[in-house]
């Protein structure tokens, strides 16, 4: 039998009936990903296998570092088809870690090779899959239109003109691609030749100068809002934890003098800036309708001395262990005191965390969104079987799996779009399962039915993107309502 089969990941008969009849032909919502919104717009053409698999997978760096491969054959000069040899070697080592599902799955999908990739199948495999490349419908936009993929919200920073999505949105392309509001860089008063360069950029980018705290806010504001007029719904954040030291404006704006004055920010004091700061986005997002997700518990840059020699994003990072739970509660405890929490999705990084974060959601549903604040799916280190099967488990033991608003691939890499079907073979197992143990009834209608929506409907339904007519149009939020530009008379 063929590795990547039909019943592949699928151990019982209502598993793969589940799969087949309810999952595999779901389009596909991708509401978090890091896809190069110009590759899309210029519908890039990859020349070759290591363009659209290996250039800037920091996954399978890793692995092959793991494997005792150099550097130059990760992110150094060798040529591609000696970095995809030196992958081709690495990938029979990766056995029962998910690179070795991932790899098949996606050399089956996209090019449908059934061929088990090492060193004695790599030239064969990269001759095929360069061959297929060079037809259009392995571009961008083909790749997008043969997964069915409906939307796509990419992460941008504030200070980003949307050029490409202004473009792509005069396109033809039926797939709708909105940017997310990701201001990371809004809270890094701690490092501050880097926060007063991103500063200048806010400044370029909102035609406004600077010079005060209430103009930083202002400057935000008005990005938010730009965002928003580009069909953008949905902010992110990067951050080791949520930041609940709370301080008054004045305190804050204290801090961003001394930023821009070039002294950085205390541990302490960056607490506190980064809690305004989060606080405040809160209440934008909370404005306009918008979700905003958490993405909590990185560890990042671990080793100083490749990151010095590579930069960030390079495959030095790993789940952090810090206490996340009393910060959590208190950060959307005061958005929510304030009626001004938006839908959220939490991402945690780190498993010891699950039901600390699947918990948590439910001290703040309202009952006016199903599933209003979200436990998010597997995220980074724990986007694999396993750790997919974990969150499951917790977010149905706790919450309401029916409303689970589904995977992400959360992916730099165009390859990645097999990780929705990998994430529905481990969901239609895990409920299959359970139905033959006699602990869910056979009923194809209440198990189909909710199968069927966390695959698309969910998402679709609680994320409101705007669209022709594919997504449905916003809500007004509960900060609308109850307040009229609160966040916009704290910019000023």
């Amino acid at each position: 039998m063929k590795f990547i089969h039909e019943g592949f990941l699928l151990q019982t008969r209502t598993a793969r009936r589940l799969y087949h009849q309810f999952a595999e032909t779901e389009p596909i919502l991708d509401y978090h990903c890091h896809l190069s919104p110009q590759d899309i717009a210029e519908n890039r053409q990859f020349k070759n296998l290591f363009e659209i698999w290996l250039e800037g997978d920091h996954y399978k760096w890793r692995a092959m570092r793991a494997n005792g491969v150099s550097e130059r054959f990760c992110t150094g000069q060798a040529d591609p088809f000696a970095k995809f040899q030196a992958w081709a070697a690495t990938v029979p080592h990766t056995v029962r870690n998910p690179l070795y599902h991932w790899t098949h799955l996606e050399l089956k999908r996209y090019f449908g090779i059934d061929e088990l990739l090492d060193e004695a199948t790599a030239a064969r495999i990269w001759k095929s899959a360069n061959e297929q490349l060079a037809s259009s419908r392995l571009t961008t936009q083909g790749i997008l239109k043969k997964f069915r993929v409906k939307a796509l919200c990419t992460t941008d920073d504030p200070t980003s003109d949307l050029r490409f999505h202004r473009m792509i949105a005069a396109s033809d392309l039926a797939t709708r691609v909105l940017p997310t509001f990701r201001p990371d860089k809004a809270l890094t008063v701690h490092k501050t030749e880097q926060f007063n360069d991103w500063v200048g950029q806010l400044e370029e980018a909102g035609d406004i100068e600077i010079d005060k705290f209430p103009k930083f806010l202002a400057a935000l504001a008005s990005r938010h809002e730009y965002f928003h007029s580009q069909g953008c719904r949905l902010s992110d954040h990067g951050i080791d934890r949520c930041y609940a030291d709370f301080c008054t404006e004045k305190t804050a704006a204290a801090i961003f003098a001394r930023a821009r004055s070039g002294k950085a920010a205390s541990p302490e004091e960056h607490s506190q800036f980064a809690t305004f700061m989060m606080l405040f986005f809160g209440r934008l997002d909370a404005e306009r309708g918008w979700t905003k997700q958490l993405h909590i518990g990185a560890l990042r840059n671990c080793n100083t001395r490749l990151l010095r020699q590579l930069g960030p994003d390079t495959g030095f990072d790993s789940m952090d262990d810090i206490p996340q739970a009393r910060p959590l509660a208190a950060y959307l405890d005061r958005l929510e005191q304030e009626n001004a929490l938006p839908n959220t999705i939490i991402y945690n990084n780190n498993p010891t965390d699950n039901y600390a974060f699947a918990t948590m959601t439910g001290n703040f549903q309202d009952g006016s969104v199903p599933g209003r604040i979200q436990f998010g799916s597997g995220w980074w280190f724990l986007d694999q079987k396993e750790a997919i099967e974990w969150q499951l488990n917790a977010l149905s033991n706790i919450g309401l799996l029916s409303r689970f608003v589904g995977m992400v691939t959360d992916s730099r890499s165009f390859m990645s779009y097999p990780r929705h079907e990998y994430f529905r073979r481990v969901l239609c197992n895990l409920v299959g399962r359970d139905v033959e143990n006699g602990e869910i009834p056979d009923d194809e209608i209440l198990v189909g039915t909710m199968i069927r929506n966390i695959c698309y409907a969910n998402a679709r339904q609680y994320l409101s993107l705007p669209g022709d007519g594919l997504m449905e149009e916003p809500k007004e939020s509960k900060k609308a309502a109850h307040s009229n530009g609160e966040a916009a008379r704290r910019a000023r």
